[in-house]
């Protein structure tokens, strides 16, 4: 299902930053806008795919024409205000779920070394050797 979210794009000296007000004022920037763009697709699926994998509340997105990125320059800094010309406002869109396949859920392949002996007891248990490895480095790392 695809998830749409206005972001602020505001043009500075380096590149630009994104704003998603909607989504506590998430923030990510790039060196170009097409850049930008991809980081803010980017943010917006982890922002998303991680609030939902911790139950938070995801509030619904605004009407593009109710984001006013002068508005939002204004909240994040008073003493600097941007002209409009510096700064648009743009739909991102994301599938988080497909999304996530590709980039957060993605396995990867790790080559290990154990003694033979270890190898052989655990072949005889039926151990599934990746599910142990991701528990003990979960458990080391302390992720539940």
């Amino acid at each position: 299902m695809l998830s749409m979210y206005p972001a602020c794009f505001f043009h500075e000296n380096n590149g630009y930053s994104v704003i998603f007000p909607d989504l506590n004022w998430l923030a990510t920037q790039g060196d170009t806008f097409e850049e930008a763009m991809e980081m803010a697709v980017d943010c917006l699926a982890g922002y998303l795919y991680t609030c939902r994998m911790d139950g938070d509340y995801i509030p619904e997105a605004s009407k593009m024409s109710d984001i006013n990125p002068e508005t939002v320059a204004y909240e994040l800094d008073p003493d600097s205000p941007i002209s409009i010309c510096e700064a648009i406002v743009n739909m991102v869109s994301v599938d988080v779920d497909e999304y996530a396949k590709i980039h957060f859920e993605k396995s990867v392949k790790k080559t290990l070394t154990i003694p033979a002996w270890l190898n052989k007891a655990a072949l005889e248990q039926n151990i599934n050797f990746s599910q142990v490895l991701q528990e003990a480095l979960k458990e080391r790392l302390n992720i539940v």
